[in-house]
């Protein structure tokens, strides 16, 4: 079931930024009076497809191959290389008829669409939920670390200060990995009353990628059992609801992570436990499964999150914020990867990765918030300088609307070839690398 919801809000969230994008050229063609031939959710690859219909003088349909989509622009020589129609004399209401100005607002219709979305969607989310987060002050006990934070000098208990000499008032302001694309990060952090500098490699990113879910840090929290599975292991050593959990395996404990490696570290044994019951303490041996479980769940401290509103035109100008902050931060991402200080393999993700961050429960704010990533990495990835991107195309339309010199025809096609190459064989790579990821576990 997990897998189907998955799979149900990757092609959701990658259909609606697919539709509007090309809608965003479909538009801007129609605004000129340029014919728009076909439209395709998806590719109809040897004209095969699920269905269509046609409208007008526009096909509209869905193809077989869920790896994008496409407006055919009569006139334009596109991703499907027909060139057939440029051997007759141009004609008004065709692409290449139109002045090189018109022609660059028709290109950059989809990439504009997807960032206005971007926009929008984050102003909505963010004037409907405001912003939550929890202040350092609620982080009490500390930070959990994983083992890349203990790889980087990060120990479980340390209260972080500042990053980079700048105070740290919300927990997420470190949990969250943007900081790691920053150069020449130092994090100060207080251990055992002493203030210690931990410097950032810049190549870090790559111990991050590898983290499951990217918990790179938690909250150190204290912890108490709520409920009790009926027949389980716990239920039979005795445990009851409301029991605070003191010691485990002979080790006094007081926060969940210590609890959680005792049951890690005794999986397949019995361990003694010790609780404390209307203030007495109580002698327990409880059977840990090969999982490390024994059949409770724990209730935690409450942690106080505070939550900012904003109106509607505050929420304009946040999402706006929000948006290029995604922009920059992937813009820094690609440049690492281009400089060779991250591994562009631990770090790209295609459809599959997709997926499995949009996760297998169906969450709806969680669902637009990354929709709203998507089209703003969308719209960065068409602008890029690649023929068969928009991106290519801008950079011929702003040659010929600079010099005045419209490029041939058969300069283009073959452009159009050499870029579809090059995205084919990235497309590969980056599904081979999603797929050798997942069996890699």
């Amino acid at each position: 079931m997990e897998t189907l919801v998955m799979i149900s809000q990757v092609l959701l969230g990658l259909s609606i930024l697919i539709i509007l994008h090309e809608l965003g050229h479909f538009m801007a063609a129609r605004l000129f009076g340029i014919k728009v031939e076909k439209f395709f959710l998806f590719f109809d690859i040897n004209d095969i497809k699920l269905f269509s219909f046609k409208k007008r003088d526009t096909e509209y349909g869905v193809g077989w191959l869920p790896l994008g989509g496409y407006v055919k622009i009569a006139g334009m020589i596109d991703e499907s290389l027909d060139t057939n129609a440029l051997k007759q004399p141009p004609q008004p209401w065709e692409f290449r008829s139109k002045p090189a100005w018109q022609k660059l607002i028709v290109m950059i219709g989809g990439v504009t669409v997807n960032l206005f979305l971007g926009i929008g969607i984050f102003a909505i989310i963010t004037y409907l939920f405001g912003e939550s987060y929890v202040p350092m002050n609620q982080v009490k006990y500390g930070i959990v670390a994983s083992e890349q934070a203990k790889e980087l000098g990060l120990q479980t208990g340390d209260n972080i200060l500042s990053v980079n000499g700048k105070a740290v008032e919300r927990f997420s302001d470190v949990a969250n990995l943007k900081i790691f694309l920053e150069n020449n990060v130092v994090i100060t952090v207080e251990r055992n009353g002493q203030v210690i500098d931990i410097p950032v490699p810049p190549d870090f990113l790559n111990k991050i990628s590898k983290l499951k879910d990217y918990n790179f840090i938690g909250i150190r929290q204290t912890f108490y059992v709520k409920d009790i599975v009926q027949g389980s292991n716990a239920w039979k050593a005795g445990l009851l609801p409301g029991d605070i959990i003191i010691e485990a395996a002979g080790i006094p404990i007081q926060f969940f992570d210590e609890f959680k490696e005792a049951l890690n570290n005794n999986s397949g044994k019995e361990m003694p436990v010790a609780v404390m019951r209307n203030d007495e303490k109580i002698n327990l041996a409880v059977l840990v499964d090969e999982k490390g479980l024994i059949g409770i769940a724990l209730g935690f401290e409450e942690l106080n999150e505070e939550i900012i509103r904003y109106g509607i035109f505050e929420s304009i100008g946040r999402g706006t914020y929000r948006a290029f902050e995604t922009l920059a931060l992937n813009i820094k991402g690609m440049g690492k990867i281009i400089r060779g200080e991250i591994s562009a393999s631990d770090n790209l993700t295609g459809p599959v990765g997709i997926a499995k961050v949009y996760g297998g429960t169906w969450d709806w704010q969680k669902f637009w918030i990354l929709t709203g990533v998507l089209s703003i990495v969308l719209a960065l990835m068409n602008i890029l300088p690649i023929p068969a991107l928009d991106g290519g195309f801008v950079m011929f339309l702003t040659y010929e609307a600079v010099t005045g010199k419209k490029l041939s025809d058969k300069f283009m096609e073959n452009t159009q070839r050499v870029g579809m190459a090059i995205l084919g064989a990235l497309m590969v790579l980056i599904i081979g690398n999603d797929i050798w990821k997942l069996i890699a576990g």
